[in-house]
């Protein structure tokens, strides 16, 4: 799929002068609910109305969604307040109740980017329509997979595209709901510069008390808008209640968000300078994460060397990384004196790690 700028036409016919906000409940769950939150959302930033209609829940038991009543709704609150609506399809009986109740946008979730058979039937589902089509992450880092549902929708001839990044799910233990990965969507984000992305930051965070620091990270990598779980009481929602926030609550986090702006060639290059910078931060959380990770992998070395009286050093073991990181270094574009240096460093971080536990 080549990069064309036409399918980021729905987002520029709004001529909005910030971000795209697209904010509502994480579940439709009464009439009165859903025209409550629209009109408390149509005096802020909001373009669209989110609300699930249909939940997939990862474990049975726990509340699915009203269903197709609350597309009227969602047909209402437009009707009431002008607000463009929006909901998640997962297969086709969902995209036909859907385009019948002229719901304006519509989102494939994380579970069905996973199935190319589930993408492929919402695809011809939709072939051809003028709505507006958004794609989330899969539920694991696989960006060819992201990629891969997307050009299932180019391919059914539908113009107005665009991605949700809501994350990847990790069986390590995490701040985040699910870890934002964000060097995948900056990928994604140099490979299709003319595909509009979104940042879910509900689904990242898992808590209302991050959502402004993570759509802050999202503005800084000039994402073009953000999705934000809404509720009038977040937490007596139905579904997902720690990560929703309310509507009073979502107005400040748009107005506390530092938006920059392209006015001369001054600002664009600080614009661009910004962006790359803050690249280079998220790549260095990760890789503090990651050596964090490495050292508690060594305690459990020293705590089995322990268990054997084994000596901490290992000359011929390290050695052999040495080698081999100088290889791989090499590869990447890194001289050997830079990786001398580093991996000096993290060997003898490592030993004291490991001398600590075996004199402890």
């Amino acid at each position: 799929m080549e990069n064309n700028k036409e399918h980021r036409a729905w987002l520029d016919k709004h001529n909005l002068e910030h971000p795209l906000v697209i904010a509502g409940p994480c579940s439709a769950e009464t009439e009165e609910q859903v025209l409550k939150i629209a009109h408390e959302l149509k005096e802020s930033d909001t373009t669209y109305l989110r609300a699930g209609i249909w939940k997939p829940r990862t474990r049975p038991g726990n509340f699915e969604g009203v269903g197709a009543i609350g597309l009227k709704w969602l047909q209402r609150a437009k009707k009431e307040t002008g607000l463009l609506t929006a909901t998640e399809v997962a297969n086709k009986a969902h995209v036909d109740l859907a385009l019948e109740h002229d719901i304006d946008l519509l989102w494939i979730g994380a579970r069905s980017t996973v199935s190319p058979f589930i993408v492929q039937e919402i695809a011809d589902a939709l072939k051809g329509t003028d709505k507006v089509v958004l794609v989330k992450n899969p539920v694991n880092p696989d960006l060819a997979l992201w990629i891969g549902a997307l050009e299932r929708m180019h391919t059914a001839n539908i113009k107005n595209l665009g991605v949700i990044h809501r994350g990847f799910s990790t069986y390590d233990k995490s701040k985040y709901r699910n870890n934002p990965e964000w060097q995948i969507a900056v990928d994604f984000q140099t490979r299709f510069p003319d595909i509009p992305l979104i940042c879910d930051p509900s689904h990242i965070t898992g808590k209302r008390d991050m959502i402004l620091e993570v759509s802050q990270t999202a503005l800084d990598l000039n994402y073009d808008g953000l999705m934000i779980e809404t509720h009038y009481d977040p937490d007596n929602a139905w579904s997902d209640a720690a990560q929703q926030v309310t509507p009073s609550s979502l107005i400040q986090i748009t107005k506390d968000l530092r938006i920059r702006k392209e006015m001369d060639d001054e600002a664009g290059y600080q614009s661009k300078l910004s962006q790359l910078r803050a690249q280079i931060d998220v790549i260095d959380n990760a890789l503090i994460e990651t050596m964090g990770k490495r050292m508690k992998t060594a305690d459990a070395i020293g705590a089995l060397k322990k268990t054997r009286n084994v000596a901490v050093l290992q000359s011929k073991r390290w050695n052999e990384i040495l080698g081999k990181m100088i290889l791989e270094g090499e590869e990447h574009g890194l001289s050997e004196e830079f990786i001398l240096r580093v991996f000096k460093a993290i060997h003898q971080e490592s030993i004291n790690h490991q001398e600590k536990v075996i004199n402890s």
